[in-house]
């Protein structure tokens, strides 16, 4: 197989593809193509998504892969996968469907079966989680919560500067469903068989200081794959779950593509 010479990003909830704006511009310089696409229905600036959140309410974990399946599908060769906190489920779940030459899970949520749940997972998850009621509507975080689950090593102004630009409500279907995931009976949407020995190669980076999604559960989710395919772990220091916009995102950037590139198949 010839290198990859696309990446695909793919975000996380309560955020959109603008996210990643500065890893596209730092891509695009070291020459490759980079597509960021939305969830359906995301295609909106995130001032549009927070005036109306019906496409947050309506969304779905099987349109969101479907739709990536549609934009993999049409690359000339597969791309390099890499997706931030609900993106690496994406990413998972992609590579298990047989799509990427490799992928990079970043701060990911847990796809299904993987039930370590730390406490200040529960403390971030709270605001949709305290109701089931959320269950049906699009639960945004206060400044408070975001600063806790997303940018706590940062400043406050310069954290408060992040939700004001970054920050939309999130699924509470969704988020709800991938909590009761390992509690009912079959294979939920977040399912991928971890014995799957074709599928690519998969890094998990996680942020040391992540209270959204720490290490533990990535380390977690590593284990229970049990096929011969390459999953390695990387924990970086100091890092919080809005690790794409955090300082010294550059040198994660690198070593994500470097590492896919390296691993690529």
């Amino acid at each position: 197989m010839s290198t990859p010479d696309t990446i695909v990003l793919i975000h996380g909830f309560w955020v959109t593809p603008r996210s990643w704006e500065h890893w596209i511009t730092h891509y695009e310089k070291r020459g490759f193509r980079v597509l960021a696409p939305a969830y359906p229905g995301f295609e909106a600036e995130v001032e549009s998504l927070n005036a109306d959140t019906t496409p947050i309410e309506n969304v779905t974990v099987t349109q969101i892969v479907e739709s990536l399946e549609t934009l993999i599908g049409g690359l000339d060769k597969p791309p390099v996968l890499i997706g931030h906190s609900a993106g690496g489920v994406f990413v998972q779940l992609l590579l298990d469907r047989g799509h990427g030459a490799a992928g990079v899970a970043i701060n990911s949520a847990p796809t299904e079966g993987v039930a370590v749940v730390p406490l200040t997972q529960i403390k971030s998850a709270f605001p949709v989680l305290k109701s089931p009621a959320n269950r049906h509507r699009a639960v945004g975080l206060t400044f408070d919560q975001w600063h806790y689950a997303f940018t706590n090593t940062f400043p406050e102004a310069e954290s408060r500067a992040l939700y004001e630009r970054y920050a939309v409500p999130a699924s509470g279907a969704i988020f709800w469903d991938s909590a009761l995931a390992t509690l009912r009976p079959g294979h939920q949407s977040t399912y991928v068989d971890y014995h799957n020995d074709a599928r690519a190669p998969l890094l998990f980076i996680s942020g040391e200081k992540d209270h959204l999604m720490p290490p533990k559960v990535q380390q977690s989710n590593a284990r229970h794959y049990k096929s011969n395919t390459v999953t390695e772990i990387r924990e970086f220091a100091g890092m919080p779950h809005l690790l794409p916009a955090a300082p010294g995102w550059e040198e994660v950037a690198d070593h994500a593509l470097d590492w896919a590139l390296a691993k690529a198949r």
